[in-house]
């Protein structure tokens, strides 16, 4: 191992004992120990869940939530020192959360605005037909896909929506799962294998 590696590697321990420390306190009733972890994650949180969500105010939002929800869950919390990853875990899966619900709203919505207008066209009802049908196996696609993708362990979940889906290099979902990048190959390789058996009949068709 190198200098330059032996340095980074006790920097990083140090923080984690930090952090742990960090916890301890916040769990015994200091409240500036908590909001010191929150500026120390503040950032990266943000930038994870913009990420996924693809609006600065909408990030904000989840990463508001995710801090409240870390501080009342913070007693099940069984290693403090991995708190910064237990933390983007909260973040990534209410980022997910957010946009899936933000993603049907608009799908909903679209769907509705083409049926509308095609049906005021009546020279054209057989399109408008066509066109239904598609909406609809689209429809019954991407809930076949979403609930595969919900079903999967959350380590390959996470892996393959950050990775493959938002295409997050794979050093950074490492870092934000906290595993290693063969962990990460290993995640996405399961989680793909995983979907293509659920989707089969899809796939075939």
């Amino acid at each position: 191992m190198t200098d330059a590696a032996a340095h980074s590697q006790t920097d990083e321990e140090a923080a984690r004992r930090a952090d742990a420390q960090a916890v301890a306190r916040s769990l015994g009733g200091d409240l500036t120990a908590f909001d010191r972890l929150i500026e120390k994650y503040q950032r990266r949180a943000v930038a994870v869940s913009y990420r996924l969500l693809g609006n600065i105010d909408d990030a904000m939002d989840v990463c508001q939530e995710a801090f409240v929800r870390a501080f009342r869950s913070l007693s099940s919390l069984q290693e403090p020192e991995r708190f910064g990853a237990w933390l983007m875990r909260i973040v990534s899966n209410l980022s997910l959360n957010y946009r899936r619900g933000r993603r049907m709203n608009l799908s909903l919505t679209t769907d509705d605005d083409e049926i509308s207008a095609e049906d005021r066209m009546a020279d054209r009802s057989s399109r408008a037909r066509r066109s239904a049908d598609d909406s609809l196996q689209r429809a019954e696609l991407e809930q076949a896909i979403t609930k595969a993708i919900e079903a999967l362990p959350e380590q390959q979940r996470l892996s393959l929506i950050l990775f493959a889906i938002e295409q997050i290099p794979q050093k950074e979902v490492a870092e934000i799962l906290d595993c290693s990048v063969e962990m990460v190959k290993w995640n996405v390789f399961q989680a793909r294998k995983t979907l293509k058996q659920a989707l089969a009949e899809y796939i075939e068709e």
